[in-house]
Parts: C-alpha cells; sequence; structure tokens
C-alpha cells in the first residue's frame, strides 16, 4: 500500500490526479503537464518532493568516511554547501546520486532518491568507517520545491534576504520562511532558478498554502512529477533507473566533474572507473515524426549503437528530444542516427546538452 505525503490533502484539493511512485501517492499533473512545465520556466512551480530520502552521517570521522565513499570530494567544502555526487558499486555501476549537505565539520545531510533509500543507506552502513555514524532522518522531514524564475520575489514576500541562500547549492539551515522554521536550499532539478524547503512534517501545509498565496499574483501553480520529468530532461539532467543504474557508470552518463579519480581515497567503484567507458550519453533532436522515448535501439548506418533512456515532446522547445547511450565514440553535432519506435525507424540529429539552459 502506498504512503501519503504530509501534503497529499493539498493535491487533493488542488486537483491533483494521483499515481503511485516510489513508494507514494503523488500527483502526475494538476492542470496539464504542458501548462505546469510553463509555469516554471516563466514564472515559478511548487513541487511535493517528500518522498525523497534523508540521512545523517556524523561524528569525527564523517568527513573521512563519506570522502571514502562517495566518487565526489567532500573535503573543502564550507558550512552552507552542497555538492553532488553519484555512489557506486565496486563494478562503477552507480547505487545513487545524491546531494550532500554540509551542516558542520562533523555533520552532514545526504538527500537520496526515495526509490533508492533502503539500498542506499544499506550501501553506505556497509562502508561506512569507525568514527562517524549513520541515521535515516527521512521521517523528520517534508521537502517542497519552489522553481522557476520569480521564486525568489515570492520567498521575499515570505522570509527575510539574510535566510534566503545567495548562490546555487547553498543554504542556509535555520531559515524563518512564513514563520516555520526550515533548512533552505538553493537547488533544484528544473534547469530554472530556485529553492527546496525541508520542514517538520506538521508544518508542510502551512508553507505550501503560504506559497501559493504569496505566488498567485505572479503566476505560480502547483505541479506534479510530469513536469518535472520534462523539465529535467530538457536541462539534461539525468534521472536515476534511466541515465543512471547499476549497469551505467556516471562517468558513461557524463558525471566526470562529480567523479574524482586524483582525490587519495579509494571509493567503491574507483578501479572500474579508471578504466576507459564502453558509452557515452548524448542528446538527441527528433528531427522525424514521433516521440521517441526510453529504451528505443538508435542505429547509425543500419547498425545498433545504442539506446535511448529518456524522451518527451519538448513543451519549451516545441519539437521531441532524447537522451541515448551510445557505444563509446565521435559523434559531432549533427550526426544523423535513427530510433526504432515499434519497429518503425524515426530520425533525429545528435545535439548539444543541456537542451534548455536559462
Amino acid at each position: 500500500m502506498e504512503l501519503k505525503t504530509p501534503l497529499y490533502p493539498r493535491h487533493l484539493s488542488a486537483g491533483g490526479k494521483m499515481v503511485p511512485f516510489a513508494g507514494y501517492l503523488l500527483p502526475v499533473q494538476y492542470s496539464s503537464i504542458i501548462a505546469e512545465h510553463q509555469a516554471v520556466r516563466t514564472a515559478a512551480g511548487l513541487f511535493d518532493v517528500s518522498h525523497m530520502g534523508e540521512f545523517v552521517v556524523e561524528g569525527p570521522g564523517a568527513q573521512e568516511a563519506l570522502d571514502r565513499i562517495l566518487t565526489n570530494t567532500v573535503a573543502g567544502m564550507a558550512d552552507g554547501r552542497i555538492r553532488y555526487s553519484p555512489l557506486c558499486y565496486e563494478s562503477g555501476g552507480t547505487v545513487d546520486d545524491l546531494l550532500i549537505y554540509r551542516l558542520s565539520a562533523q555533520r552532514y545531510l545526504l538527500v537520496v532518491n526515495a526509490a533508492c533509500r533502503e539500498k542506499d543507506f544499506q550501501h553506505i552502513q556497509e562502508h561506512l568507517m569507525e568514527g562517524a555514524t549513520l541515521t535515516d532522518v527521512s521521517e523528520q522531514y517534508a521537502l517542497m520545491a519552489l522553481q522557476g524564475p520569480v521564486s525568489e520575489q515570492i520567498l521575499r514576500k515570505l522570509a527575510e534576504q539574510k535566510d534566503i541562500p545567495p548562490k546555487s547549492y547553498t543554504f542556509t539551515e535555520q531559515a524563518v520562511v512564513a514563520g516555520k522554521t526550515c533548512l533552505l536550499s538553493r537547488t533544484g532539478y528544473t534547469g530554472e532558478d530556485g529553492f527546496e524547503l525541508y520542514c517538520a512534517p506538521e508544518d508542510a501545509c502551512h508553507l505550501w498554502d503560504a506559497l501559493m498565496e504569496a505566488g498567485q499574483e505572479l503566476g505560480l501553480l502547483p505541479c506534479g512529477l510530469g513536469a518535472r520529468d520534462t523539465l529535467r530532461l530538457e536541462a539534461g539532467m539525468p534521472l536515476y533507473g534511466h541515465e543512471l543504474s547499476p549497469s551505467i557508470s556516471p562517468l558513461e552518463c557524463g558525471l566526470g566533474f562529480a567523479v574524482k579519480l586524483n582525490k587519495a581515497e579509494d571509493f567503491p567503484g574507483k578501479a572500474a572507473l579508471s578504466q576507459p567507458q564502453k558509452r557515452i550519453r548524448v542528446g538527441l533532436k527528433i528531427t522525424g515524426r514521433g516521440i521517441v522515448r526510453e529504451n528505443c535501439d538508435v542505429f547509425i548506418n543500419g547498425e545498433k549503437v545504442g539506446i535511448t533512456t529518456s524522451g518527451t515532446h519538448s513543451p519549451h522547445l516545441g519539437y521531441p528530444i532524447a537522451m541515448a547511450l551510445l557505444q563509446s565514440g565521435d559523434y559531432p553535432v549533427g550526426t544523423t542516427v535513427e530510433a526504432d519506435v515499434r519497429g518503425r525507424r524515426v530520425e533525429a540529429v545528435v545535439t548539444p546538452m543541456p537542451f534548455y539552459k536559462a
């Protein structure tokens, strides 16, 4: 039986179309995916992402422990900073991708994908060294994402400027928004400026209502999972289970910036990731008729060279796009490929990513 987030009553009252997702009932849309998508691109959207998991790693050995577990470097982070990192198996395949929040030199908050919460916890626990402890604190948080170019304008109505994080990937641990204390971070998964609010579950509906009221005249809409997916795809952001998986490494996915092979610490997957990778991720603009979604074989001159991982019609750009994993090689922008869509070949060309940039 699916769980309900603290914001479930708000989704029902706003007409959300509820679907099962990662063990929860969440809205796939309210009005329409296109309207919600465009609201985020031009104004703002509010998402319930309370299904995400949160862990705390703390103790005198917390930083070193994380540097021995994650592909990215934790050493050198300052308080109030956030860093993105994959988490890998020894094979180089991906356990998950996550965010690291440095609360202090001995305390870090990790934010993980909902569907990976249990396996992430087990993987980290198995590789945790002495001097650090791991605690699942997911039930202590509700989480909502305010995304779009007028997000800060909305927040200014409800919070003092000193509590609003000034730069991307920074946060205020004890921000006061609409009279409620929450962790406020300048992060998101849409390709737009935006914020995420981690609050006590009992404060979630109050904050949701306050944000919706403050954003009403600025075009704020409640948004569901559908728009979240089209937005992240336009922004070229990987989704676990599509562009990342136990059989797909972060280097194949193009996440070399978050894989520090030169750091002194060994971490699971370091040896495998030091070897040449067999595939690369590319963006595709669909030029033929049809929409190319995930798991479509990709061909060049009749030879299979890979498979698509995500695809949709881009609401903002006005044409279909897809991401694909192709066997390692040189695929200049403009290279023509074909995707097999239920037995029919649809033409596409390699295009730069991200497809959209604010």
